[in-house]
């Protein structure tokens, strides 16, 4: 179901780990924006992505996308 798209970086479905971090495919996502705006099966696309600055989950995540949005819902 993922794949790379010309509108983002990548399209995948939020999911939540064990640790309780929300990933999409290889990327950690933003972990307020994503539980105030988003819920765990969503279809998202991922518009950023940076060096996932957190020692906690870099190991799992080694980058962490902060803007990312509904597909069909472009912004």
């Amino acid at each position: 179901m993922s794949k790379e798209t010309k509108k983002g970086i990548y399209q995948g479905v939020i999911e939540k780990d064990s640790e309780g971090n929300y990933f999409c495919g290889p990327y950690l996502l933003d972990y307020q924006y994503t539980e105030a705006s988003f819920k765990i099966g969503d279809l998202v696309s991922i518009k950023t992505v940076i060096a996932n600055p957190s020692g906690k989950s870099r190991t799992a995540y080694p980058m962490k996308s902060m803007k990312f949005f509904l597909v069909g819902d472009e912004k």
